[in-house]
């Protein structure tokens, strides 16, 4: 748990267009229908088809409410959410693939407020547009539409509503056949990389040249700071013998290029240029439909975006040739809502404390200037016996008299004590769906949550390298509100990566709600009572604020902490003892 998500202080609300009762489930199981027959309309005629467009970048002209009917939600794979824009014409959507496709199918499944005009386009550079499908006599529903293009973007172009309200989409899926050359694989993984600097020192510890294509998003190389940061600047990496190189991919720290070549040499002497540009943007850059030929591929920047260095999280090249090390695999996908693997629904004995099979207390004192202290035992932690978990904090009448001896500065002086515990030594897990039905407590200073944290925390990777998952958090000085945010080194803290869930007016410490997410390679989408209100996309992510550190096993969390820095301290308006009520956790993969 940490500081305040960036963008979090306004309070936002959720406003949703109410359709009848049966509209919503007959179209949910045309939806489904849908989704089971379509893979297969195509399989004798095209077997090399593949989905291009699902977990892409997708932007569009407007969205309805962009919290509700993201563009995002499209192409998120969920035949439950959908994009809507807003109510006139004409409107467009639109889908970058990452590299040139050859594009032969799109498939609309359609909301009630459907296209009857609309054009399906393709583009190289998102800006000059070829028609590959028009139409007038758009019927709505889903279309699965046979078309012959090529282009990195494909755009859905709506010139005439069916309706008075605007264009909107459950679904926007781009079939074909990718740009990337066949029997690519990834060449860079754990080859050797010489730079033309490296740091290391209290701001960036061990930043050296292995750090780059180590496949670890969270580690990173960056040219020394002992001598000031110049121009040029270069790495580059040994692919062991000559490779042909169609795509690179750099995923920069906020230390970029604003100009830079990518280069290939046979012997780390002459280079010859492969690509090059005076207008680099940072974040997550996909270069496609290279060709180069080389053992060598090098990163030379010679024009800096920021005051500092050049930093690179990663460098992944990917062609044929070379002597390639598969990196990896990513754990398999899971399918929502999945099969239940874990869960406690404490029914326990009254005063019975936290099954020590699943959880271990996690005894101490708080973290981001928190002022509770953690105790064992049940003290503070314990089950009710009517099916919760009670996460106590409590004002301490006398000062110290419960809390254990501080083994760094001998004090036992504690004020306010509390509960945590995790499932690191019992329980962890990579994708699935994880979710808590909780009572959080209110009042000012108060600050409860839900969370997870990466596994690799316990074994000597710091924070926020790890990374972290806040599935719920709640401060009492916010009662309408509760928070979903992600951190990682690039966005941590303050700058977490989030969003509010908020019901004006109300107070969630006034009854249970249910929390949770469905996580996987591509996506995260934060839940509060069945309701998506946050989908956080991988390329988005990657391409805005930083990468994504999310492909491991991590473990639950739960704990009620008081005071530090986002709910401040109590004051004389809060009231202790407040329980935290806990009825279940559980985990479907």
């Amino acid at each position: 748990m940490t500081s305040a998500p960036s963008g979090v202080g306004t309070a936002g609300r959720l406003h949703h267009r109410t359709h009848q009762a049966l509209l919503r489930l007959l179209t949910a199981l045309v939806l489904a229908a849908g989704a089971l027959l379509i893979p297969f309309a195509h399989a004798g005629t095209a077997a090399t088809e593949t989905l291009l467009s699902q977990g892409k970048a997708v932007t569009a002209s407007s969205t309805e409410n962009s919290v509700a009917f993201p563009a995002t939600a499209a192409v998120d794979g969920n035949a439950g959410t959908r994009w809507s824009s807003a109510f006139a014409d004409p409107q467009w959507i639109q889908v970058d693939l990452g590299a040139s496709a050859t594009v032969s199918r799109v498939v609309l499944q359609w909301e009630a407020a459907y296209a009857t005009g609309f054009k399906l386009q393709t583009s190289a550079d998102g800006t000059t547009w070829t028609d590959v499908y028009t139409t007038t006599t758009g019927t709505g529903g889903t279309q699965n539409l046979t078309v012959n293009g090529t282009g990195r973007y494909v755009r859905m172009y709506g010139t005439a509503r069916a309706t008075q309200y605007g264009y909107s989409l459950w679904e926007f899926q781009v079939y074909g056949t990718s740009g990337t050359s066949t029997g690519d694989v990834e060449l860079s993984y754990q080859r050797p990389a010489v730079a033309s600097s490296s740091q290391d020192d209290g701001n960036c510890g061990g930043c050296v040249p292995a750090k780059v294509d180590d496949q670890d998003p969270a580690t990173r190389w960056a040219t020394s700071s002992t001598t000031g940061w110049t121009d040029p600047g270069w790495i580059y990496l040994d692919l062991g013998a000559t490779a042909q190189i169609h795509k690179v991919v750099l995923q920069w720290d906020p230390a970029y290029a604003s100009a830079y070549r990518l280069q290939v040499s046979n012997d780390a002497a002459t280079w010859t240029d492969i690509y090059s540009t005076t207008t680099g943007k940072g974040f997550k850059e996909t270069l496609t439909d290279l060709n180069g030929r080389g053992r060598y591929i090098r990163m030379y920047g010679t024009a800096r975006g920021t005051a500092y260095g050049y930093s690179l999280w990663e460098f992944q090249v990917y062609g044929t040739g070379g002597t390639p090390t598969p990196p990896p695999a990513l754990p398999p996908n899971p399918s929502f809502p999945g099969h239940l693997v874990w869960s406690d629904e404490f029914n326990g004995a009254n005063g019975a404390a936290p099954d020590a099979s699943k959880w271990t207390t996690d005894p101490g004192a708080g973290v981001n200037n928190e002022l509770e202290y953690y105790t064992t035992g049940n003290k503070n932690l314990y089950q009710d016996g009517t099916g919760n978990l009670v996460i106590d904090a409590r004002k301490e009448v006398t000062a110290g008299s419960s809390c254990p001896r501080d083994p760094l500065s001998g004090s036992t002086t504690c004020q306010y004590t509390s509960g945590r515990i995790n499932t690191s030594d019992h329980f962890n897990f990579t994708y699935g769906h994880a979710e808590a039905r909780i009572k959080v407590t209110g009042t000012q200073g108060l600050w409860p949550a839900f969370w997870m944290l990466g596994a690799n925390f316990k074994t000597g990777t710091p924070w926020p390298a790890s990374g972290e998952i806040d599935i719920m958090e709640h401060v009492g000085k916010v009662a309408d509100s509760v928070y979903s945010t992600l951190h990682a080194p690039a966005y941590n803290g303050a700058g977490g990566y989030g969003s509010p869930y908020t019901v004006a007016g109300s107070d969630f410490a006034n009854a249970f709600h249910t929390y949770g997410v469905d996580w996987d390679s591509a996506h995260m989408t934060f839940y509060v009572d069945g309701n998506a209100f946050f989908t956080v996309d991988r390329t988005v992510l990657e391409t805005t604020r930083g990468p994504w550190v999310y492909d491991h096993p991590f473990y639950l969390i739960l704990n009620n902490a008081v005071g530090g820095d986002w709910p401040g301290a109590p004051d004389a308006t809060t009231v202790f003892p407040q329980k935290m009520l806990v009825d279940y956790v559980r985990v479907y993969q």
